[in-house]
């Protein structure tokens, strides 16, 4: 007899789940067992993860839905989507965007875009996810080292992952009652598309790698593992954790991002 896998059944929403760090979360799910939708704003990015989680032979299944997580009704869809006509059991807010500007040039679209996006669309996936947990649940949001420590010429991007953060442990609190987990794990430098600028500037990855006492860049494994592990039935009693994976760079300083703005060295 074939042993049962140990999210066999559940059912999980990966936001962002096309590319990157989210995709590399759902494939941790869906190897151990749970029904994994992937939401995203790019079709052809979906098609091409359902393609690839579905190449691993369990017994899962992999659905898509394409969407905008700054949409409240994309949102709500996409909840509802995953639940497969039953309960959601696990939500990975994984979408998000990037900004780098000096705060006196930068466009009050971009902060509300960028805002809408990594803050309300956490908010949002929260507030539909806890819908339709009646029988508990977790959530992690994906967060950042630039939610923990400040990262001058980023304040955008910095503001709405500390937000994300403080909403992580707001909700904890509240949610805990109906048996639902709540955190966030903070990457550091990951190998991502969002981050492929900083690994390839020479002395940005530099300094990086000068603020972590382990020094390497992360994968979207590293995050993959610790999402899994806040999520799964071995972390059933913590909650409203804000949980670093970055080498240790949250014990020094932000990194410093002057080569992409020159004349802002303070």
């Amino acid at each position: 007899m074939t042993a049962k896998l140990p999210l066999e059944n559940m059912n999980v929403l990966v936001t962002g789940g096309g590319s990157g760090i989210g995709l590399a979360c759902a494939a941790s799910f869906y190897r151990d067992g749970a029904n994994v939708t992937l939401m995203g704003r790019s079709e052809q990015r979906l098609a091409e993860a359902r393609a690839a989680l579905e190449a691993i032979d369990v017994p899962g299944k992999v659905s898509i839905v394409s969407g905008d997580v700054a949409n409240e009704t994309d949102v709500e869809q996409a909840v509802d989507s995953a639940r497969l006509g039953g309960s959601l059991d696990i939500l990975v807010a994984s979408a998000g965007r990037g900004a780098l500007s000096p705060v006196t040039a930068t466009d009050a679209g971009e902060w509300n875009d960028v805002l809408a996006t990594n803050l309300n669309g956490t908010f949002y996936s929260f507030k539909h996810a806890a819908r339709h947990m009646p029988n508990g649940g977790a959530m992690c949001a994906i967060s950042s080292i630039a939610g923990v420590r400040t990262h001058r010429l980023m304040s955008t991007y910095c503001v709405s992952k500390a937000g994300i953060d403080m909403l992580v442990k707001n909700t904890a609190d509240e949610l805990g009652h109906q048996g639902i987990r709540v955190n966030s794990v903070c990457p550091g430098l990951v190998e991502t598309e969002l981050a492929s600028a900083l690994l390839e500037t020479p002395p940005v990855l530099e300094d990086y790698l000068n603020c972590m006492p382990i020094k390497r860049h992360g994968t979207v494994n590293d995050i993959a593992s610790a999402v899994r592990f806040l999520c799964g039935p071995e972390s059933s009693w913590i909650t409203g954790v804000v949980l670093s994976v970055d080498g240790g760079h949250h014990l020094r300083r932000g990194p410093d991002l002057t080569p992409f703005v020159p004349g802002s060295q303070g």
